[in-house]
């Protein structure tokens, strides 16, 4: 039991440390297409995994401390204030996604477009403006993009994990 217990803190700890290690991996990659707030993604896929693999609470939880790491080590309160609304905005779409059924792309792709969709409301808020919503179709076409590439890499892990089990 204690075995049990073990082998599953440290696979939640490795989530963790693997979802902030592609935020900071993410942050050295010059993703520059001339549109402002894309980026890859890259720590989505393991929050992806995690929706898969993992408890709906640890996988939140997963998403939850990435966030505030990152935010804490690279960034401040207003990159904290978008990618906690952007998280959390696409979390709850992709687990409740998970539920229909739909395949770790769709999840993914939903993802993208509600974290996109997330920062934009923060945007407005803080801009003190709604005509920041003008920029939506454009993040949410990029979060399309982005939530295909992190879903197709997430089925691939998940599929290879689940491989594993079955021949243990």
């Amino acid at each position: 039991m204690k075995a049990n217990r073990a082998k599953k803190i440290a696979l939640y700890g490795m989530m963790v440390a693997l979802a902030f290690t592609f935020s900071y991996l993410e942050s050295l990659i010059p993703f520059d297409f001339g549109i402002p707030g894309v980026k890859l993604g890259l720590a989505n896929l393991v929050v992806v995994v995690a929706i898969y693999m993992m408890k709906p609470a640890e996988a939140f939880s997963i998403a939850v401390i990435r966030i505030f790491l990152a935010a804490l080590t690279f960034g401040n309160a207003y990159s904290l204030a978008y990618s906690l609304c952007g998280g959390l905005l696409s979390f709850i779409v992709m687990y409740f996604a998970k539920k229909t059924r739909l395949s770790e792309v769709g999840v993914s792709m939903l993802g993208g477009i509600f974290h996109n969709t997330g920062q934009i409301i923060v945007a407005a808020l803080v801009m003190k403006t709604a005509r920041i919503v003008y920029y939506l179709p454009v993040l949410l076409i990029a979060g399309l993009i982005t939530g295909f590439l992190i879903g197709i890499s997430a089925k691939l892990i998940i599929d290879r994990f689940n491989k594993i089990e079955k021949t243990r």
